[in-house]
């Protein structure tokens, strides 16, 4: 009797053996070889897991530039002439968030600076500064962007955003309370001379 259920169990344990295999193989997926790293420039394969290797953020291929941002305005300008407002609204958004983001990280640094350090202070404040205005005048071309595909309503936050950051009295600012009110949002034009 006992031979009998060790024969069967040896019967039983060929049955799953296929399952005991399958559930142990590694999945296909991972059997495919990774990608191999792009040629630098020189022709010489760059590895880009070195720590050693450090890559400046001011190339133009950058999410996070002010090289990126500045391609993405010459692409919306380009998009615009050739009148395809999707694209140049595309353009002038990614652009816009790069700015914005560039704009709050100068400003954290310089706030971390403040008192310790006022050289870097100053270098952040001005960084700051130059990556607002960019962020604003692609917010007002994203804006007047809208108004040409006949879509004032999106441009209206859009140029209020412009008058909160530059202020009423700069010539953005007043440009964009301008377009406020050829919109009709406003209805009162707005004079710099004091009447």
């Amino acid at each position: 009797m006992l031979h009998v259920i060790s024969h069967c169990f040896r019967l039983a344990s060929f049955a799953f053996l296929p399952l005991a295999v399958a559930l142990t193989a590694e999945p296909v997926s991972s059997q495919v070889p990774a990608p191999a790293p792009a040629p630098a420039p020189n022709g010489e394969v760059e590895d880009v897991t070195d720590p050693n290797i450090v890559r400046p953020l001011s190339q133009s291929d950058s999410l996070l530039s002010l090289q990126g941002g500045q391609r993405l305005l010459t692409e919306a300008e380009q998009a615009i002439e050739a009148e395809q407002y999707v694209i140049a609204a595309e353009k002038l958004q990614k652009a816009r968030q790069i700015f914005n983001q560039l704009t709050n990280f100068y400003l954290q640094l310089a706030n971390s600076f403040s008192g310790i350090e006022n050289r870097i202070f100053e270098a952040q404040r001005r960084n700051a500064a130059q990556t607002g205005q960019m962020r604003d005048e692609a917010t007002y071309n994203l804006a007047l962007v809208h108004r040409a595909q006949n879509q004032a309503e999106l441009s209206v936050p859009l140029l209020i955003q412009v008058i909160r950051s530059q202020n009423p009295t700069s010539e953005l600012g007043r440009k964009a309370y301008q377009q406020l009110y050829e919109i009709g949002f406003v209805d009162a034009p707005y004079s710099t001379s004091s009447n």
